[in-house]
């Protein structure tokens, strides 16, 4: 293995010296490897399947879809500077840390090891989830079909609006922690809903989008919940949550 790299390092070289600009390109097809492609951990495609769960998005152009545009517009303007910063904040934070701070007392999935094994599944089949759901109901983005609107994201494709992946996260994520901690339910709720308003913030989707998302996060979360797969990592997270004084039950 060793040598046959060193021939292939050479090679790279040689290339590159007898045809400028060859190199790079060399060196990019070797460093260019696929992403390998997420696997379902406890729950089936049929269990995740969108068509479930939520109907096909608002037509572009219609009725339904210029009133989504309008309240889009309407969550932007009304947005303080601190709102915004927020709505940038939860753009960046696509994961349960969203709800740190509403949980309170220190809460970190890194000193949670057996908490942090079962948000790993979690996020892992919610993610395939709202993927799948995507390419389901392809949508264009608010900002794709009116220029005027910003996005905090530009690098989104234009194409995947509904449902919300950072919404469906949100709401997967919320059910699972309120079944984990009963007694922080309220709170978390209400920051998945806030969460997923910073969407229509952030001009990144619209609110049709993030109603969407409620549905299908809490539906991805209620089979994860169910799953014979993950009552171990259930057990053992509320264990471990009534050790570390999360909740009492």
């Amino acid at each position: 293995m060793y040598h046959r790299f060193i021939r292939l390092l050479s090679t790279a070289v040689l290339v590159g010296a007898l045809c400028p600009g060859a190199g790079s390109a060399f060196a990019a097809d070797m460093g260019s490897q696929p992403k390998p492609q997420k696997v379902l951990m406890a729950l089936t495609h049929d269990e995740i399947d969108a068509h479930r769960f939520i109907a096909a998005p608002p037509t572009e152009g219609s009725q339904q879809h210029q009133a989504d545009l309008a309240q889009v517009r309407q969550a932007i303007a009304a947005a303080t500077p601190e709102r915004m910063a927020q709505a940038k904040w939860d753009d960046e934070h696509e994961n349960p840390s969203a709800y740190y701070a509403v949980i309170g007392d220190g809460f970190d999935l890194k000193s949670l090891p057996a908490t942090e094994a079962l948000f790993a599944v979690v996020m892992n089949d919610e993610k395939i989830a709202a993927t799948a759901a995507k390419q389901a109901f392809p949508r264009l983005r608010p900002w794709a079909s009116d220029a005027t609107i910003h996005t905090c994201d530009p690098d989104d494709k234009p194409q995947t609006s509904y449902p919300s992946g950072h919404a469906t996260m949100g709401y997967t994520a919320a059910v699972v922690l309120a079944t984990l901690m009963p007694e922080k339910a309220g709170a978390i709720q209400t920051r998945a809903a806030d969460y997923a308003y910073s969407r229509e913030v952030c001009g990144s989707h619209y609110p049709s989008d993030t109603e969407a998302s409620h549905a299908l996060g809490t539906a991805v979360a209620l089979e994860l919940l169910a799953s014979p797969a993950l009552q171990s990592k259930i057990a053992a997270s509320k264990a471990e949550l009534r050790a570390a004084h999360f909740t009492a039950q």
